[in-house]
């Protein structure tokens, strides 16, 4: 075996398909589009489209709906846990708690928190204070003399201020000086009851100017 004799292992890789490359290839001049249609022009996707008629997504009723309020747990199997004390990246004589799990990397992130499952098989003594469990992950626990605890969900931290969309700020009107506060309102003076009104003047029409003048 030489380094110019190493290949790859049959159907590991596959050439790429080069289109527009003439007749020979069975992929030239229009590249597998065919010709003319709207199928043929670039930036066309008729995913789900029937036509016109009311398209099968959109016949079938719809089932069930998203819980809003559903909790993000991670799940950990008995056995993962064992694993982890077996590599001793877990110290079994303190309790198994959810810094615990991701400090020992069986976990990758603490999300709403951990809910204990009992796939695989536990041979250790172990104290566990978790999210929630299954029923067969604590007979499990039991049965090896240890314990499980149910502790309270963990609160995530809230995002720093600063974060999200910035806020408009209020506009603040200018509050009215205290010289025009304490100013007396002064009303047009009124007009006497005997009072003659005066008479509109009437304009009296120009002469026009005679052009033979």
């Amino acid at each position: 075996m030489r380094l110019n004799e190493i290949r790859d292992l049959p159907g590991a890789t596959k050439a790429r398909k080069r289109v527009g490359r003439g007749p020979g290839s069975g992929l030239g001049k229009t590249s597998g589009h065919g010709v003319k249609g709207q199928k043929s022009r670039s930036g066309v996707a008729i995913k789900g489209f029937e036509g016109g008629q009311m398209p099968l997504h959109r016949r079938l009723p719809k089932r069930g709906f998203n819980n809003i309020f559903a909790k993000d747990l991670n799940e950990v199997n008995v056995g993962r846990v064992q694993t982890a004390i077996d590599a001793k990246k877990l110290d079994g004589k303190n309790p198994i708690t959810v810094p615990a799990l991701l400090a020992a990397g069986v976990i990758r992130r603490v999300r709403d928190g951990v809910r204990l499952l009992g796939n695989g098989a536990i041979k250790t003594k172990l104290d566990f204070e978790v999210t929630g469990a299954s029923s067969g992950a604590v007979k499990a626990v039991v049965a090896a003399g240890g314990t499980v605890t149910l502790t309270p969900m963990p609160q995530r931290a809230p995002k720093p201020e600063g974060e999200g969309k910035p806020k408009k700020a209020k506009k603040v009107r200018p509050a009215k000086s205290a010289s025009m506060k304490d100013a007396p309102k002064t009303a047009a003076p009124k007009k006497a009851a005997g009072a003659p009104a005066k008479k509109a003047e009437a304009k009296t029409p120009r002469a026009k100017k005679d052009k033979s003048e």
